[in-house]
């Protein structure tokens, strides 16, 4: 494991990633219960696989953008992020403006990706968010759970006024879909890789 030769780093991460991975499950399991569909979160949690980023974005010189990382989705079930005390990230609101995350020191944002999505069958929103850089550099740490099998709506979250809107979604076969010139041509990957 990165780095290497240094046992004490290494534990630390460890340790953080199992106690993120245990919020994640808490948080997962809360909406599965609130939509009444709580049966199903068992093989979730065996479903899922998880990937964490440490990421430092450096304060940008007079002549270029504030822009740390573009406007996009998260293409997983849940993301749980966590920074330093420079703030930086942005969510898009629904008429399209976009607003700053207010993060409270040693707190940290639970955003649903389109793994989510799918699975909610659109109930649950995954927001387009960014990373804005002003003065300061800016670290943060980030684990994102993804499914390993199929994610599909349970047949109890649709209905008539709720119709399916995604076919079975292989999240990890996403992933590879995005990094292709369809995937990365169209205005909504989602809906051109599983929409109905």
């Amino acid at each position: 494991m990165w780095p290497s030769k240094n046992n004490h780093f290494c534990e630390l991460l460890h340790c953080y990633a199992n106690q993120v991975a245990e919020l994640d499950k808490m948080v997962s399991k809360l909406v599965f219960e609130s939509y009444g569909v709580e049966k199903y979160h068992e093989s979730h949690v065996g479903s899922v696989t998880y990937f964490l980023r440490l990421a430092k974005y450096r304060a940008p010189e007079q002549n270029e953008t504030n822009l740390g990382v573009r406007p996009h989705t998260d293409k997983n079930f849940i993301t749980i992020l966590q920074q330093n005390e420079v703030d930086g990230l942005e969510v898009q609101l629904k008429n399209g403006s976009w607003i700053p995350v207010d993060f409270p020191p040693f707190s940290v944002v639970i955003m649903a990706g389109d793994a989510f999505s799918v699975w909610s069958n659109g109930r649950v929103h995954s927001p387009f968010h960014r990373v804005t850089v002003k003065g300061k550099g800016r670290y943060s740490i980030a684990q994102f759970a993804y499914c390993k099998k199929l994610v599909e709506a349970p047949t109890e979250l649709v209905d008539d006024e709720h119709p399916l809107l995604y076919k079975p979604f292989d999240n990890l076969g996403f992933l590879g879909f995005i990094s292709t010139d369809e995937g990365r041509k169209t205005q909504n990957p989602l809906k051109a890789y599983c929409g109905i």
